[in-house]
């Protein structure tokens, strides 16, 4: 039986997740503030994730140059064109590494977004080691007027993996992060990438086991795209082999297979990636609209009779 949490969906949609916290539709709006990543400038590498291109994913209006308020309101005015029944909307601090800058400078960064009419709160996107107390007990005090969320980039639960995309961390120090955020009360997301080199089916099905025990709020679930003009481009077009990546129909049966696997109190935000086209040099079904895809993972979904936690077992600890 699906779960009653679900609102009749097949699986725990962030849109219901909203609806529960705030009684209506709200929109994130996508901020540049000018933000670094210590994988980029020296303090952990140079070079970077093997797979990043932020700018893929950065919307029109969302410049570092422009203030903080100035893309909030170019952002509002963006999105009313295109999802006119929001009215209440999150300043979504979404390009590299959010939290990376000594916490005077960020308590100024996010209290100039919240001065903004209609934002109801802040979430942070950031990586798992760009955290510590001093911030967590701020954002805690911000909570007691405004929404906070901080969103992690995980990317894979195999410390191989994340040695080989050079992502200059380790999947614990991932786990401590999210563990210390949930005990300030704080509402945490997770990102993780499907398809990265290395990672058989088998494993990346057996990770859901692992997320399943981590006290994620939402997690975000992309296939692996491969961006122009970064390194794993580069190693993609030298060796397309080595890259087994997902077609639609298999992908859209393993995410289904994953989310039978997930803990069911565990928000879905997105199943899928989507970028504009002229940023991929990978498989064609990549170009296609999130929504669509969405689509087609649904109605497989209630073709397969099944839904979100259908085989979820919880028989790991996080330690």
């Amino acid at each position: 039986m699906i779960p009653t949490l679900f609102n009749g969906r097949r699986f725990n949609a962030y849109s219901n997740y909203f609806m529960k916290q705030f009684g209506s539709r709200v929109q994130k709006i996508s901020i540049d503030a000018g933000f670094s990543c210590p994988n980029r400038d020296g303090k952990i590498s140079t070079g970077g994730c093997t797979f990043c291109s932020n700018a893929a994913f950065n919307p029109s209006y969302c410049k570092p140059e422009k203030s903080v308020r100035q893309q909030i309101e170019e952002g509002i005015e963006f999105h009313k064109r295109r999802y006119r029944r929001a009215d209440k909307y999150l300043a979504y601090f979404q390009p590299y590494s959010n939290t990376y800058k000594p916490l005077d400078a960020l308590k100024e960064i996010y209290r100039q977004a919240l001065e903004v009419p209609n934002i109801i709160g802040i979430v942070i996107g950031t990586r798992p080691d760009c955290i510590d107390e001093p911030l967590l007990h701020n954002l805690n005090e911000i909570q007691k007027t405004h929404y906070v969320m901080l969103e992690y980039g995980v990317e894979s639960v195999f410390d191989e993996t994340l040695k080989r995309v050079n992502r200059g961390h380790d999947f614990a120090t991932a786990k401590r992060a999210i563990q210390r955020t949930a005990e300030h009360g704080i509402p945490c997301g997770g990102h993780f990438i499907f398809g990265l080199p290395g990672e058989t089916k088998d494993m990346m099905l057996n990770a859901a086991d692992l997320i399943s025990q981590l006290p994620l709020t939402t997690v975000k679930f992309h296939q692996l795209q491969i961006f122009r003009g970064t390194q794993m481009a580069e190693e993609y077009l030298q060796h397309p082999d080595a890259f087994p990546l997902f077609d639609l129909e298999e992908y859209i049966d393993f995410v289904i297979d994953f989310a039978e696997r997930l803990n069911p109190d565990i928000v879905i935000e997105r199943f899928a990636g989507e970028v504009p086209p002229r940023y991929l040099v990978s498989e064609p079904w990549m170009k296609l609209r999130y929504d669509e895809v969405l689509r087609k993972i649904e109605q497989r979904m209630e073709e397969r009779d099944t839904w979100q936690g259908k085989r979820y077992k919880k028989q790991f600890e996080c330690t």
